[in-house]
């Protein structure tokens, strides 16, 4: 681990400007992503021009379905890119997975900058905005996978969500099998269509949050069609991004 303190500031950039040695710098957020092979429209945490700021990705090779599954032997990888983005100067670091929260306090451990690896992280602090009856409308790319103690890796409770899986729609397959053409449209308007099924159903849904990093082109969509609030991994960098870059306030009195 990096015996430094978590953000370097102007200060410390004055009094040693060989402070952090890099071939390159100014990346606020550094991104862990498992190298897999389909579109990544904008809006996906895997195409980069989705951010107003610069990101750094790094690549893991392995079967998603390891990581669905929280499989040990993928730890070591992980905990190995973490630790190159801290050295190459990154200020936080997520996943772009929703399962990357298997390893969220292992991870969390072996670095010093925060770690948020999981899109599931912000559960806590959506339902404390809502009536004690609501819940949580949670859309997983994986459901087989989702336990109360994947849930508890992360922070969240399984009791405060609704689970809806959305690995099993064909307009989904070519992102989840990477084994056709993506129907971008399709796919916006399946999704929509779960939310609505979902929330005719019961009338306790005050949130929706999007598991899968894939699915964050569509929170518009969503909210448009519902008028709920949408949380995404978009929603969770954004606000990691604001916390470790901060800046003065102009304006006038």
């Amino acid at each position: 681990m990096l015996k430094h303190r978590n953000i370097r500031t102007e200060k410390d950039l004055q009094e040693n400007p060989q402070f952090f040695p890099s071939p390159f710098s100014g990346y606020p957020i550094g991104i862990i992503a498992v190298n897999l092979d389909y579109p990544k429209m904008p809006g996906n945490v895997a195409n980069a021009t989705t951010f107003d700021f610069p990101v750094l990705y790094e690549v893991v090779d392995f079967e998603i379905e390891e990581l669905f599954e929280g499989s040990k032997e993928i730890e070591q990888q992980i905990i190995q890119a973490a630790q190159k983005l801290e050295k190459r100067g990154v200020r936080a670091i997520v996943g772009a997975c929703g399962y990357f929260g298997h390893f969220q306090e292992i991870v969390a451990e072996s670095v010093a900058i925060p770690v948020f690896l999981s899109s599931i992280t912000q559960i806590p602090i959506i339902k404390l905005g809502l009536k004690k009856k609501q819940k949580i409308l949670v859309l997983v790319a994986s459901g087989k996978d989702i336990t109360a103690d994947f849930f508890q890796a992360s922070g969240a409770n399984l009791s405060d969500c609704i689970i809806h899986e959305i690995g099993s729609l064909e307009s989904f397959a070519p992102i989840r099998w990477g084994n056709s053409n993506l129907d971008n449209q399709r796919l916006e308007n399946d999704l929509v269509e779960v939310v609505l099924s979902e929330l005719a159903e019961t009338d306790t849904i005050g949130a929706i949050l999007l598991e899968c990093s894939d699915l964050p082109p569509y929170s518009y969509a969503i909210q448009q069609a519902t008028g709920l609030p949408i949380f995404d991994f978009i929603t969770l960098i954004q606000w990691v991004y604001a916390a470790v870059v901060q800046r003065r306030y102009l304006g006038y009195l």
